[in-house]
């Protein structure tokens, strides 16, 4: 089974075509974060996990879903990461998830897509995208391919730039970079609450008409890409900044 989370599209794409060259079928993780849902799962098939990655992980929403949630069946357990460049040595925490569940960790592939995290970096337009989505054909395919044949992904060779990203890095990000604060909207905003809608943590709530946000946040940037009328804003980090959403 492919189980598989995005906020703006990037992996959800992957998910579907990697399922047509397996035959697998999919589940869209979002209503199970949301909805708090750990009930178990089934799967005779290997479990082939779909993410983007955050600060060079899994996005810890994910992580503790799964240590929250029995998977029975198969026992192996694959993971496919979208990524703007690298996802570091994500691998390394997905294996010892892995461990600490009795599965047997078939390794973490890497599918590089447009990145979409406006908060420190530029989204590309349109026309970049879908040069980027085009490129990523073959990755997605092989990746696919490993998976279907029962091999494991090849392991990468860690530089020490990626053990910091992944560890260090992104430590602090979740402990000091992913806050709500800044988070605002402008007078284009039509009060349609789609924001409210595509936050996978319920962490946004309309109040006279007007998103406000708590403190439950993983920064997926679905609030602000997804935003009909581009009318939130990330203090003035997003300012000016091409919004990003799967194109095709």
């Amino acid at each position: 089974m492919i189980i598989y989370f995005s906020a703006t599209g990037n992996s959800r794409y992957t998910a579907l075509k990697i399922a047509e060259i397996t035959g697998d079928e999919t589940l869209d993780l979002f209503s199970k974060i949301k909805n708090k849902d750990f009930s178990t799962l089934y799967s005779e098939k290997p479990w082939v996990l779909v993410c983007p990655t955050y600060a060079w992980q899994i996005p810890h929403i994910i992580r503790d879903w799964l240590l929250q949630t029995t998977l029975n069946g198969s026992k192996k357990f694959y993971t496919v990461m979208t990524c703007g460049d690298s996802i570091g040595t994500a691998g390394k925490y997905v294996e010892k998830l892995c461990t600490s569940k009795g599965l047997e960790y078939c390794g973490c592939a890497k599918i590089v897509m447009p990145d979409n995290y406006l908060i420190m970096f530029n989204s590309p337009d349109e026309e970049k995208s879908k040069k980027i989505i085009s490129d990523a054909q073959q990755s997605i395919e092989e990746t696919a391919e490993t998976i279907k044949n029962g091999k494991r992904f090849d392991n990468a060779n860690y530089t020490l730039v990626d053990r910091i990203n992944s560890s260090a890095v992104n430590l602090t990000f979740y402990s000091m970079a992913v806050t709500t604060k800044p988070f605002h909207t402008t007078d284009k905003c039509i009060s349609c609450g789609m924001c409210e809608k595509i936050c996978p943590l319920g962490n946004i709530k309309l109040n006279d008409g007007k998103p406000t946000w708590s403190t439950s946040c993983t920064h997926c940037m679905a609030c602000i890409c997804q935003c009909p009328k581009e009318a939130i804003e990330y203090g003035k980090k997003t300012n000016g900044k091409v919004r990003y959403k799967f194109p095709l």
